[in-house]
């Protein structure tokens, strides 16, 4: 076995419990909190519990972040952090609101107020030691997860720059929530094809790592096991939208889904095309999956097709593609460019997006060039 590392994140607590139950107990040691949110979440029930669980702690609000997190909602969270002091960030809401505090709180670290010093920050997109036993910032996150995108268990994150169409990412050990509390009922209020398209992101996390070239015992365990969850919860929770055990079981399998990379696996060319079609089209993270992973699995199968047949098997397809493209049609969600307005001659300009590295770069089938990613792309039809 080649020599590994297994990295955990700096995250103390993993709630499986109401937000009234778990919240209080991780503000206990802070006066003042800022939540962020969404304005689809603002009003919801779900956010008057976190609010009624803060309580006085309650110094700033803010539902101003976007779709992928762009480097001015980033800023603007930075200034609201700064303005208002806060020891803790509670976040209610998916990746985009999770990633946007995550690295509006590392430019509060870092003492970053503009937007061309908080790009020149851009760690790339290689991964480093977590370094988490330096002593704790402030603030740090709490995050209380209302999708199955599994931001709130990565220490990186990604933001948009909307002036470019390019995303970059930010890593830093602390950025990770300090506790994730995974309350079901706070997917309730979330639209059907967010969270499922969400809950498919998940499946790309376990099935890219579980597909990998270079794989790991712990990955390939908690991969499958999050793949095989994941393929039962999905369709019980279209079914019957009230069932929480389903929620439940699905908020399970899409943290067991990032752990692989826990232990060095790294995933492929779906996130990186994911990135691309974010950030160049504003395409949602969960839809970038749908679309995405069908196509890299088929263009793969010439050095993994052994590995995808346990996908097959799974899903009930002759191939790793075909069982993820009728699963994913079985939620009602799309597998084409077209469903999502993105036509064919567009596909050469964002593929030109691609900077060289991974997690295109770590795809198992070597992308030497623009012109394979776009190859891959004209697949998504």
């Amino acid at each position: 076995m080649a020599p590994t590392v297994h990295q955990w994140p700096a995250q103390q607590r993993v709630h499986h419990s109401s937000v009234a139950a778990a919240l209080p107990e991780e503000l206990a040691d802070c006066r003042k909190v800022l939540l962020a949110t969404t304005r689809s979440l603002a009003g919801s029930g779900i956010a008057a519990a976190v609010r009624a669980a803060i309580g006085s702690r309650l110094v700033a609000e803010t539902a101003a972040m976007r779709a992928h997190s762009p480097v001015e909602d980033v800023l603007a969270l930075a200034g609201l952090l700064r303005t208002s002091r806060a020891e803790r960030v509670v976040t209610l809401g998916g990746g985009s609101v999770i990633d946007g505090a995550k690295v509006a709180c590392f430019a509060v670290w870092q003492g970053i107020a503009d937007r061309p010093t908080l790009l020149a920050r851009t760690s790339g997109r290689g991964a480093q030691r977590e370094g988490w036993q330096r002593e704790e910032p402030t603030p740090r996150l709490i995050a209380v997860p209302t999708t199955l995108s599994a931001a709130e268990f990565a220490p990186h994150a990604g933001v948009t720059d909307l002036q470019e169409g390019r995303k970059y990412r930010f890593l830093d050990s602390m950025q990770v929530p300090r506790a994730v509390i995974l309350d079901p009922a706070a997917t309730l209020d979330t639209p059907a094809e967010l969270l499922l398209s969400s809950g498919i992101r998940a499946f790309d996390h376990a099935a890219e790592r579980w597909c990998a070239t270079e794989r790991t015992a712990f990955s390939d365990a908690v991969s499958r096991q999050a793949m095989e969850m994941l393929a039962t919860a999905l369709p019980r929770v279209r079914q019957t939208p009230a069932d929480l055990q389903a929620r439940a079981m699905a908020q399970e399998a899409m943290w067991l889904s990032v752990m692989g990379g826990w232990s060095g696996v790294a995933v492929g060319a779906s996130h990186g095309i994911g990135y691309l079609l974010g950030g160049g089209r504003g395409v949602p993270h969960g839809i970038t999956s749908c679309l995405g992973l069908p196509a890299v699995m088929r263009w793969n199968e010439p050095v993994n097709a052994p590995r995808q047949q346990d996908i097959a098997r799974l899903l009930g397809g002759a191939t790793g593609a075909a069982g993820l493209r009728s699963f994913i049609r079985g939620l009602g969600l799309p597998t084409t460019l077209a469903e999502v307005g993105i036509s064919l001659d567009e596909i050469p300009a964002l593929a030109a997006k691609w900077d060289g590295g991974p997690p295109i770069a770590t795809n198992p089938r070597p992308v030497r060039s623009v012109a394979d990613v776009a190859e891959i792309m004209a697949l998504m039809v």
